[in-house]
């Protein structure tokens, strides 16, 4: 494990490239970004100008004056296209007039912006780090491993957010010889603070993004096994995306629409006020940064065992439950009404604890400025790769 005293000497010029500026990844950028800041390192950020909406643009612009190599948003398509190696060679023209010494790239696209004009003359004097955040390695796509394969030639160290993710990547990629850091996303002390629920609360929430992910179907299926309850349970759904139209309609049509609200996006400390449990029935994880937040807010949450969660959880991963399982998912929210609330506020305080000792932000700040120091020195030696992929403990 690299030690935060390894950090460098001098101050860095980093540069962070994503595509979409919103969600869990982009919280990531953005912490990060301030916390180099902090301590001194000179910062810069590209992400798509297409997406985001008007949150992206007010965090942004606070930002940015902090930020001394600028904001700069270009259209990134999600998918795989024409445009990307132009606009790849775009964001390489920007780190070499910032003189950047990092460029780190986030997410399946941000990793082919930053990693992509290495292959090129003249392109290769930053140092290349990558975190895939986990999204495209939940689907299989033998075009996308054949580009990660390729990419993983120019990358100098390996930022994973949580051993599941890098163990994904060992599976489906293959065995790098970069340097790897498992470096878990952390959260500020002051934002252990618990949030009750309002009087007037939901029996349940569900937080985060409406895409097929998510499981949010699942949880509409889990409500009509509860419709014969007196009273009938509700639930509130916190989000907005593609598959909103689609979950609308499902509530509609299996009669539990009056049950289910849909109240659009708004920040996770106001939308843990309207709900009394929280649901993430995800398919798909990587270190969720709902799942950190609500464990702060002491928010009981009934969760899947996806992904990085279970690394959340802990000692306590057995309350978690299988993934795409309607009739597991309904008996974990019948078993949390019939609990007496004491108790899950119990049950949310004891994960907190563990929380607040595991996931905090200037240790995750400290051990990237670490892997990046790793891997210049490493680059000045001009050592050989590692021959294996080869996963911290």
């Amino acid at each position: 494990m690299s030690r935060t005293e390894n950090a460098p000497d001098r101050k860095l010029r980093i540069l962070h490239v994503l595509r979409a500026p919103l969600g869990g990844l982009f919280r990531h950028v953005v912490d990060l970004a301030r916390e180099q800041i902090a301590r001194g390192h000179a910062v810069g950020l590209v992400a798509d100008s297409l997406t985001g909406g008007e949150q992206a643009v007010r965090i942004l612009a606070e930002l940015e004056p902090s930020l001394a190599l600028g904001v700069w948003r270009f259209p990134m398509p999600r998918l795989p296209h024409v445009l990307d190696f132009p606009t790849a060679i775009r964001v390489a023209l920007r780190a070499r007039a910032f003189r950047a010494d990092v460029m780190h790239g986030h997410g399946s696209k941000g990793g082919v912006y930053t990693r992509l004009p290495a292959f090129l003359p003249g392109f290769s004097s930053p140092i290349r780090a990558y975190t895939p955040h986990g999204g495209s390695l939940h689907f299989r796509s033998g075009s996308f491993m054949t580009v990660e394969r390729l990419l993983a030639a120019r990358t100098d160290i390996f930022l994973f957010e949580s051993a599941y993710v890098a163990g994904q990547f060992d599976k489906r990629i293959g065995r790098t010889k970069s340097l790897v850091r498992i470096i878990r996303n952390g959260l500020r002390a002051a934002e252990f603070v618990p949030i009750k629920a309002a009087p007037d609360a939901a029996d349940f929430l569900f937080v985060g993004e409406l895409r097929a992910a998510k499981g949010i179907d699942t949880l509409i299926d889990a409500m009509v096994l509860l419709s014969s309850r007196v009273p009938r349970p509700r639930l509130v759904l916190v989000g907005a995306g593609g598959d909103e139209a689609k979950l609308v309609a499902q509530a509609t049509q299996r009669g539990v629409s009056r049950d289910v609200t849909f109240a659009g996006a708004m920040p996770a400390g106001e939308a843990f006020r309207l709900g009394r449990v929280l649901v993430i029935p995800s398919r798909a994880e990587s270190l969720p940064y709902i799942v950190l937040e609500a464990a702060a807010a002491q928010v009981p949450t009934i969760a899947t065992d996806v992904g990085g969660i279970g690394e959340i959880f802990g000692p306590y991963r057995n309350r978690l439950i299988p993934c795409a399982n309607p009739p597991a998912l309904a008996a974990a929210m019948r078993a949390a009404l019939e609990k007496d609330p004491r108790e899950l506020a119990h049950e949310a305080a004891a994960l907190a604890a563990f929380v607040r000792t595991q996931f905090t932000i200037d240790a995750m700040a400290d051990a990237v400025l670490a892997g990046y120091a790793d891997a210049i020195a490493k680059r000045r030696r001009g050592d050989a790769p590692r021959a294996s992929f080869a996963l911290p403990s």
